[in-house]
């Protein structure tokens, strides 16, 4: 068995991959915080159900009949997408920058936590196997 393969690894690269795509759906939200009618999006964190298989990747949904179709594989969504409940301004926009900045920091130093921990687990598996 490889050592990526350990459970706590492949459950710490699931949590980077979903820390990853939160990024980019907060970023996309300040990017849009002047555009008429915009919602936020955010994700559901990941389920590390011990009944439930891991997720072994984010995988491209189409919004579209127009998208170009994904050449990573067709599969469903590995986290599903939810709508933020901010309140609206008078041009529909529902995006506050506080808040997704708030997120973004706090989405930042749990990506890190995770890497960290990461880098960790794989030298203390490499060091017992006397591979250090």
């Amino acid at each position: 068995m490889p050592i990526s393969g350990l459970p706590i690894l492949d459950m710490l690269r699931t949590k980077m991959h979903w820390h990853q795509e939160r990024q980019r759906l907060l970023a996309e939200n300040i990017a849009n915080a002047d555009t008429p009618n915009f919602r936020p999006n955010d994700l559901t964190p990941p389920n590390f159900d011990r009944n439930r298989p891991l997720v072994h990747g984010v995988a491209l949904q189409r919004t579209s009949a127009g998208h170009v179709a994904s050449s990573l594989g067709g599969g469903p969504a590995a986290f599903e997408s939810k709508r933020g409940g901010s309140q609206t301004r008078p041009s529909g926009n529902a995006v506050s920058l506080e808040d997704e900045m708030l997120k973004v920091a706090q989405n930042q130093m749990d990506y890190q936590a995770a890497a960290s921990l990461y880098t960790k687990s794989l030298g203390l598996v490499k060091s017992a196997l006397g591979k250090r």
